[in-house]
């Protein structure tokens, strides 16, 4: 290191490649499961195809999220991150070249199977690294931060494909993938590894994971929010196409509109968490996302697009503040696999709602599984809210 960049210099400038890294896969992530979803509902396979892809997605990551887990606190977890988008790139660089010769569904579903895998390695490694690479700041700002790039990221890239999906081949916007994740390796190479303290402690350190009713009621609300996006992604394309008649470049706008209110929410969380304490705060968000999605079924364009912001808003606030709480409370060498546990939950549940719909989809207009899972959201924010009045009485 020359003399004059001094150690916080120095961890500031990683932190920033680290962010640039996690913008540009960001962008690479959110394009691929845009293209692959509308590209799907065009073709004339409707809300079961795409059920099925997001199935498929959340299949993989459910069976990956335990070996990424335990992978992101027993190797180094920028060397996982790399190897990670690696075989991304390649993933969008053949699933561009073979989309025009095979059947296009099942090309798609097949190429979620190594992209989720990796997807899920890739972000369990990088949200377990903030706490070490966060250049000093505080846990929630850090987490914000990242945050904040991660849905800038998302609003980019539901712009930018519903642009090349419009002027442009599948094979072209597919490339656009492959090579933002190519930008993303190029940023997390000029990223400082983790402390050695922080990855070669005794094996016995390594097995400390405890499982108590804190992180049970973590893992449901993080359920409760995963689940919340999924169904965003996996009906959204339908509920633009089916509903409100739009086109690839209204979806686009309303993945906008999702991901502009995601950045307000990452903002929102640094100060609200001085002036709300975190697990009521995480009650509040439960309560109007059951109200934004009851919403839609009476809406419209462009009212449904405040309301999708809306929804954005409150999914940053619920899931960047669990992070922050994750992160607070078990020890940096088992946050990897807690992470892992927590995902998990959010992977079982989401596939149970997914196999649902992909049953019910031809009997249900997309609004209304909206307000079917409207009233999970509400029924579960007033059962643990009870929870919490009879734990604090108990205290």
């Amino acid at each position: 290191m020359p003399r004059f960049c001094s150690v916080a210099d120095y961890e500031a400038r990683s932190f920033n490649w680290f962010l640039a890294s996690t913008f540009a896969s960001a962008i690479g992530r959110n394009s691929y499961n845009f293209a692959c979803a509308w590209i799907l509902v065009v073709s004339g396979h409707g809300v079961s195809a795409v059920a099925v892809f997001f199935g498929s997605l959340s299949m993989a990551e459910l069976l990956a999220s335990p070996l990424a887990g335990w992978m992101s606190d027993r190797y180094d977890r920028r060397s996982l991150y790399l190897i990670a988008d690696f075989v991304r790139i390649l993933t969008a660089l053949v699933m561009g070249a073979v989309i025009i010769t095979v059947d296009l569904h099942w090309a798609i579903w097949l190429s979620t199977i190594p992209f989720a895998a990796c997807d899920r390695i890739a972000l369990t490694a990088s949200q377990s690294m903030i706490p070490s690479v966060g250049a000093g700041f505080p846990l929630a700002t850090a987490n914000c931060i990242a945050c904040f790039l991660t849905q800038s990221g998302s609003l980019v890239a539901a712009t930018l494909t519903g642009v090349l999906l419009h002027v442009c081949t599948p094979t072209f916007t597919f490339s656009a993938i492959a090579t933002a994740f190519a930008i993303s390796v190029c940023c997390m190479c000029l990223v400082r590894r983790e402390p050695i303290s922080s990855q070669d402690e005794p094996e016995t350190t390594r097995s400390q994971l405890l499982i108590d009713k804190h992180l049970l009621r973590l893992g449901a609300i993080y359920a409760l929010l995963y689940l919340g996006g999924l169904l965003i992604s996996a009906i959204g394309p339908s509920f633009v196409f089916e509903e409100l008649g739009g086109s690839a470049l209204d979806f686009g706008q309303l993945e906008s509109a999702w991901s502009a209110g995601s950045i307000l929410g990452a903002i929102l969380l640094i100060s609200l968490v001085r002036a709300i304490d975190i697990p009521n705060l995480q009650l509040i968000v439960l309560a109007l996302s059951a109200l934004s999605f009851a919403a839609l079924k009476i809406l419209d364009l462009p009212w449904a697009l405040l309301a999708f912001a809306a929804l954005g808003i409150l999914y940053n606030l619920g899931r960047v503040s669990a992070e922050v709480t994750l992160q607070s409370s078990v020890p940096r060498l088992t946050l990897g696999r807690a992470k892992g546990a927590l995902h998990c939950t959010g992977m079982f549940l989401g596939l149970i709602l997914l196999g649902i719909g992909a049953v019910f989809s031809d009997e249900m207009s997309p609004s209304t599984i909206f307000l079917v899972f409207a009233g999970i959201l509400a029924v579960s924010a007033i059962a643990l809210t009870v929870l919490r009045i009879n734990c604090y009485q108990k205290g």
